[in-house]
């Protein structure tokens, strides 16, 4: 039994893990500081030029659940050192790229290696101790925002002070050292479900329904949502996805098996992942544009990119400083008790930014406490997933877990990004977003994170014992045996 848990060093791994996940962040927000330079860096349109962020969005949704499954049957490390080739090979192809088709292929793989996350935390049930695990899931799954938060200020004063193309080269870098700490420092624990065979046609089926929906939700207010493709997009998922799960039903190693899925605990804790990320991205999308925005408006408070940026840094601090904070929470009262919290803080930040938004500094106070409330949330909902699934599964049913939080960004983009749009005064000849619209954007914030509170509110307590007896007898054992 003991050489199924080998020993490692749990502080070294969660380290590791956690960087891992912070640098997967930022070279998601790696772009943003450039989107309105993209289109004369690449000779494009504005039109072509978001799909530099979009593809990565999309390669991520397919590839994020894929990967999770393959670290189920082939090792979580060996998937950890794949995921990040594709990192560095992005990186590299962004930097030398002149046009923007070499660009949308480099994000496309730097979406790849978004497995990250999802993989390291599965793989923190193998080999950290039982005492330890909840503050490392907090601190790990709280990465990706982490990085979110501190990635925008750095990115903007690369951008700002020098050439745009060392952005990727020292993400490539960075790839480059996350690809060697997990080969010295993480160990290679057996794969919990070798044997099993890979579904690919469930893969293929899950990829296409996810791009039919989450292109249809993020490009819909460009191309109009009463639109033939979009529509059309809209309908293939309606008809894909009920296909794919009616196929992953029938057979016996499912890419995703949603029977497990559909158990109450991981099923209600899947769709409140859903509300926290809408929840979270509302505030990523609202607060930039008003620091942003000029000072002749009346609310805007004409802050520079690097500026608004630094002004955002400490809710991604925070988010780092509340994670182990979360993780005795955890420990003391559930990670049920700690989602429930998350989501209150969460929707507290809302509701004090409506109040504090005609500043820097209440900007800067109200999304510490909503980054305070992600980072509580993003650490509970790995552990009700992994206190809920066999050890085989650990890997699948995180990374659909995060598949969740993804599909709620990306809708809480699309309706927070309607609002803005449509609520809208003139200025100086220009149509801006209106005070009132980011008020709204604001409150439908807070709005949703109280429905959260509520889902999180009815998740079932775990059943233990009958857990247990499912699991394999060498799976009983705890973690770092």
């Amino acid at each position: 039994m003991a050489s199924s848990q080998p020993t490692a060093r749990p502080g070294a791994v969660v380290a590791v893990l956690a960087f891992a996940g912070t640098t997967a962040a930022i070279m998601q927000t790696l772009v943003t500081p450039l989107i309105a330079e993209l289109p004369r860096i690449l000779s494009t349109s504005a039109s072509n030029a978001t799909w530099v962020i979009t593809v990565t969005l999309l390669v991520s949704a397919v590839c994020v659940p894929v990967v999770g499954r393959l670290g189920d049957l082939l090792g979580k490390r060996r998937m950890l050192l794949a995921c990040s080739v594709p990192l560095m090979a992005g990186s590299v192809v962004c930097a030398l790229a002149s046009s923007v088709v070499p660009m949308i292929v480099g994000r496309g793989l730097q979406g790849m290696g978004m497995g990250m996350v999802p993989l390291g935390i599965a793989l923190l049930r193998d080999v950290v101790p039982e005492e330890r695990l909840s503050s490392s899931i907090a601190l790990v799954s709280a990465s990706m925002g982490i990085g979110g938060g501190l990635g925008l200020p750095l990115s903007a004063a690369v951008a700002q002070y020098a050439n745009w193309r060392v952005l990727f080269w020292g993400s490539a870098a960075l790839a480059a050292v996350i690809a060697a700490l997990v080969w010295f420092l993480v160990p290679s624990v057996p794969a919990v479900g070798k044997g099993r065979r890979f579904d690919a046609a469930g893969a293929v089926g899950l990829g296409a329904g996810l791009v039919c929906l989450l292109l249809a939700v993020s490009k819909g207010a460009e191309w109009g949502w009463g639109s033939a493709t979009t529509l059309g997009l809209f309908a293939a998922a309606a008809l894909v996805l009920p296909a794919w799960g009616a196929w992953e039903l029938r057979i016996a190693d499912p890419l995703v098996d949603l029977r497990t899925t559909a158990r109450p605990r991981v099923l209600l804790t899947n769709l409140a992942s859903v509300f926290v990320g809408f929840a979270m991205y509302a505030s990523m999308l609202v607060m930039p544009q008003l620091l942003q925005f000029p000072e002749a408006t009346g609310y805007g408070l004409g802050q520079s990119i690097l500026a608004a940026g630094l002004w955002m840094a400490p809710g991604g601090i925070m988010m780092m400083v509340v994670s182990p904070y979360g993780g005795k929470l955890t420990d003391a009262r559930g990670p049920k008790f700690t989602l429930i919290t998350g989501v209150l803080v969460i929707a507290a930040g809302y509701g004090a930014s409506v109040a504090l938004m005609g500043s820097a500094w209440g900007i800067m106070l109200a999304i510490m406490v909503i980054n305070s409330g992600v980072g509580l949330a993003y650490g509970s909902m790995p552990a009700l997933i992994m206190s809920s699934v066999p050890r085989t599964e650990t890997a699948a049913a995180n990374s659909f877990n995060t598949l969740m939080r993804s599909l709620g960004t990306s809708t809480g983009a699309a309706v927070t990004g309607v609002v803005l749009s449509q609520m809208t005064v003139g200025l100086g000849g220009a149509v801006v977003t209106s005070e009132s619209g980011f008020r709204t954007g604001l409150l439908i914030g807070c709005g949703v994170a109280l429905v959260s509170a509520v889902v999180a509110s009815a998740i079932p307590a775990a059943r233990r014992a009958a857990r247990e007896e499912s699991a394999p007898p060498a799976e009983k054992a705890p973690a770092g045996v």
